[in-house]
């Protein structure tokens, strides 16, 4: 095995961790002696150890005079945990093979400079690219303190949501609902409008493996939700609904304990101020379930980093069939929002395209 090998080695230990380490990043490290694997770790949950330190706890006595593969710059602060890089050094560690510099101020290679302080060879940039997409949530929200945003559409070949009767169960099959679910699991929060809430009576939850279900926003501008909807009732999860001062105080007295109550300034909900309010209280992923109407307006704000659409091979037609995104659109080709095909596979009977935005067109690290 060469250094790319250890490294791709690293980068799946934390591969397999998306979606659980928040508000942290998912990091994986590998530790190698004399050509042998010593010790590996990955960053499991925010609070719990990070990656270096349970690779050096299985390396033990053998981390002294070898080799360690992190997939991101090891820390340099104290914050729930010691410093990781101090960790490589008191552990005797002479070379470190970092994937990419931390892109938070808080370490912002301070602790790459701290490991060549104490005489500790270290090389930056290996498979740098894949690093950075383990973690593009993270990194999003650390440089604008606004939640990275999916939007997902389950859609028929000819782009309809739903019949023009409204019928939509189910466009697509099991297996692709399925994968739903383990989508909702990598995120903070599921956001859908409150038209949603009233036509599907949606549970929002994750049915996956025993992932942790995201905390439930529903944009509802006059809280006109219906008391028996099961967002309200079912308290396994919270849920935030955010609205707007026209909303009554006596309507807000109404909800139970896992239910918040949060008002923007105005008569209308802005995506931008939602944003806001959400990366403020430390949501750094946002999984927008919403319909149309909803993704329209994160589509006018461009307010959104990921798209991901399933296909189903069914035709609905009709002008009055809704299709995924609605509301005023883009006026002109020129001002389109530009997209990369990231992947397309086949789940079940359909079709999964992830898309994202161009850098060009996105807050990035570099």
């Amino acid at each position: 095995m060469n250094n790319k090998d250890y490294m791709k080695m690293a980068i799946e230990l934390a591969r397999n961790t998306v979606g659980q380490t928040a508000p942290n990043p998912a990091v994986g490290a590998v530790i190698v002696s004399e050509g042998r694997i010593v010790g590996m770790g990955a960053h499991l949950k925010a609070g719990e150890p990070h990656a270096e330190v349970y690779a050096l706890r299985m390396a033990g006595e053998k981390a002294k005079g070898a080799t360690a593969y992190v997939t991101l710059e090891p820390c340099s602060h104290h914050g729930k945990t010691p410093p990781c890089a101090n960790a490589l050094i008191d552990a005797g560690i002479t070379e470190v093979y970092v994937a990419m510099q931390d892109p938070n101020p808080l370490v912002g290679g301070r602790g790459i400079e701290r490991l060549k302080d104490a005489g500790i060879t270290v090389h930056v940039g290996l498979l740098e690219e894949e690093a950075y997409s383990l973690n593009d949530v993270f990194f999003h929200y650390i440089e604008t303190n606004r939640p990275y945003v999916t939007l997902k559409s389950a859609v028929s070949l000819d782009g309809k949501v739903a019949t023009k009767t409204g019928d939509s169960k189910w466009i697509t099959g099991s297996e692709a609902r399925q994968d739903v679910h383990a989508e909702r699991h990598q995120h903070d929060a599921i956001l859908v409008g409150v038209g949603t809430v009233e036509k599907d009576d949606p549970s929002l939850t994750t049915r996956y493996g025993e992932g942790i279900s995201p905390i439930r926003v529903i944009l509802d501008r006059t809280l006109r939700l219906p008391s028996d909807a099961v967002v309200l009732q079912d308290d396994s999860v919270e849920t935030w609904i955010i609205t707007t001062k026209k909303a009554k105080n006596e309507t807000k007295r109404m909800f139970s304990q896992h239910v918040t109550v949060l008002a923007v300034e105005g008569d209308s909900i802005s995506i931008d101020d939602v944003l806001h309010m959400l990366g403020d209280r430390g949501v750094t992923s946002v999984f927008v379930e919403g319909g149309p109407t909803i993704n329209g307006s994160f589509l006018e704000a461009g307010a959104f980093q990921k798209v991901i659409t399933y296909v189903a091979p069914k035709l609905i037609g009709g002008t009055g069939a809704p299709t995924s995104f609605e509301g005023n659109g883009i006026a002109t080709m020129q001002d389109t929002l530009e997209l990369t095909i990231e992947s397309v596979e086949q789940i079940g009977d359909d079709i999964k395209i992830i898309s994202k935005r161009r850098c060009s067109d996105v807050y990035r690290y570099r």
